[in-house]
């Protein structure tokens, strides 16, 4: 019988379980501004982590081949909805000291609690399966494998997890920057080869209906917007800021609040650097006025190589990719545990949590490698998108309400304002989400 040459865990383990973790780093009240900023610094990172996933990835190659740099403002608007979520994710988790998950079961009846802790497993596995099949492209560009033998390797990750378990919850948060600093050079290092015509790329910041006038851009603009908010996010935001250590009283929590808003704000602007960076290198690369040609994400790695005038610009293409891939792994699992524990009152060891979402989304990633062939990964990746939206809907109901209530949120509920733009993302993502759902049924 095989024997591992290292025990396994048997209970839920540091640092992927954060209610083991709650109030772990240190913020003497005596540290200046500055290096408090620092110390707050870290929860907004893996949040961001979820923005420039390999799903991301397909929607902006597709939107900047297609229509070059016509929906770079929807990146942003997208990108700019996210953060005001983010924010009111982080508050609820730092006000109450409860994640959005355990405010769901308290709050709600047991039937609509465990309907709500499907959604957001659905969404995890939907991510999951985006990060198997970037991964999967990333290791089939890098190493030469076939596409089921890359998806194959993505079950490897499970060792990494296990390799972290006695880390700190910082140790993470550097390792997660890290490779999101891998994938912001290597798209950077891309955007110098191919050399966009940045006239254009202002002008695509520029709001415009005209861009979404007809049917196929309003449909990848959506696309790009699913992509953007991750439901499981507005989860684990609430649970991984209480990793610092609070004061109760309302003077430390609101400060608290505003250094956590600064770390939220810088982490997802970089994500939107980074996913802008996408969609401008799809655009300067592949975009061609009068050709409808829609690029996918497994095209694209083949087609840098003779744009760009070398073979470094492919080989950091699936870099960036790995990286993206494999930083979400960290994400996943995290927000795989606040979820579970915080709806079922139910810890596990971090790495049979990682194997059970790994497995959950390696089926259907190499049913759909070996029905459709080596080049259905951008189909699978916008796919997975789709499932996404569709779950987004039923994280951003219960985060609106429970941060506007006065009786839950004491002096730190939402201002009449904060409220009504809530709102309004709130029927705006939902009804554009539907959209995109009825079309690609349809």
């Amino acid at each position: 019988m095989f024997a591992f040459p290292f025990k396994l865990p048997t209970t839920a383990t540091a640092p992927f379980c954060p209610s083991e973790v709650a109030g772990t780093v240190q913020v003497p009240e005596g540290d200046p501004f500055w290096k408090k900023i620092i110390r707050f610094a870290g929860p907004g990172l893996l949040v961001s982590v979820g923005y420039m996933d390999p799903g991301n990835w397909a929607t902006a190659i597709q939107g900047g081949s297609q229509f070059g740099y016509q929906l770079l403002f929807v990146v942003v608007l997208s990108s700019l909805a996210a953060i005001v979520l983010q924010c009111l994710s982080m508050r609820l988790g730092i006000v109450t000291g409860k994640d959005l998950a355990v405010h769901c079961r308290e709050q709600y009846p047991p039937a609509v609690g465990k309907t709500l802790w499907g959604f957001a497993e659905i969404s995890i596995i939907a991510c999951d399966l985006a990060e198997v099949l970037g991964c999967a492209l990333a290791f089939k560009l890098l190493l030469g494998v076939s596409l089921p033998v890359g998806v194959a390797l993505t079950a490897l990750d499970t060792l990494i997890v296990l390799g972290l378990k006695g880390k700190g919850f910082r140790q993470v948060e550097a390792i997660v920057l890290g490779l999101i600093l891998t994938v912001a050079i290597c798209l950077f290092t891309e955007l110098v080869f191919v050399q966009p015509d940045w006239h254009a790329v202002a002008a695509g910041l520029v709001p415009s209906l005209s861009a979404l006038s007809s049917r196929e851009p309003l449909y990848l603009a959506i696309g790009i917007l699913g992509a953007t908010v991750m439901p499981h996010n507005l989860y684990l935001h609430s649970s991984v800021v209480q990793t610092r250590v609070v004061s109760q009283h309302d003077q430390a929590k609101r400060q608290a609040i505003n250094l956590s808003r600064i770390d939220t704000i810088v982490s997802l602007l970089l994500a939107l650097l980074i996913n802008g960076a996408i969609l401008v290198l799809a655009a300067a690369a592949f975009y061609q006025p009068g050709n409808d040609r829609v690029l996918d994400i497994d095209d694209a790695y083949r087609l840098l190589e003779p744009v760009a005038g070398t073979a470094l610009a492919a080989i950091l293409f699936g870099l960036a990719l790995l990286a993206s891939g494999q930083s979400s792994t960290f994400t996943g699992t995290i927000a795989g545990q606040v979820i579970m524990e915080g709806f079922l009152k139910m810890k596990i060891p971090c790495w049979q949590r990682r194997a059970i979402t790994r497995s959950l989304a390696l089926i259907p990633a190499m049913i759909g490698v070996l029905v459709l062939g080596e080049h259905s990964v951008g189909k699978l990746l916008v796919l997975s998108q789709v499932v996404l939206s569709m779950q987004l809907p039923f994280a951003m109901y219960p985060l609106v309400s429970l941060t506007s209530q006065q009786r839950i949120m004491g002096n730190f509920a939402n201002a009449w304002w904060t409220t009504a733009i809530a709102w309004f993302l709130f029927a705006v993502i939902s009804a554009a989400n539907a959209w995109l759902v009825f079309q690609a049924f349809t």
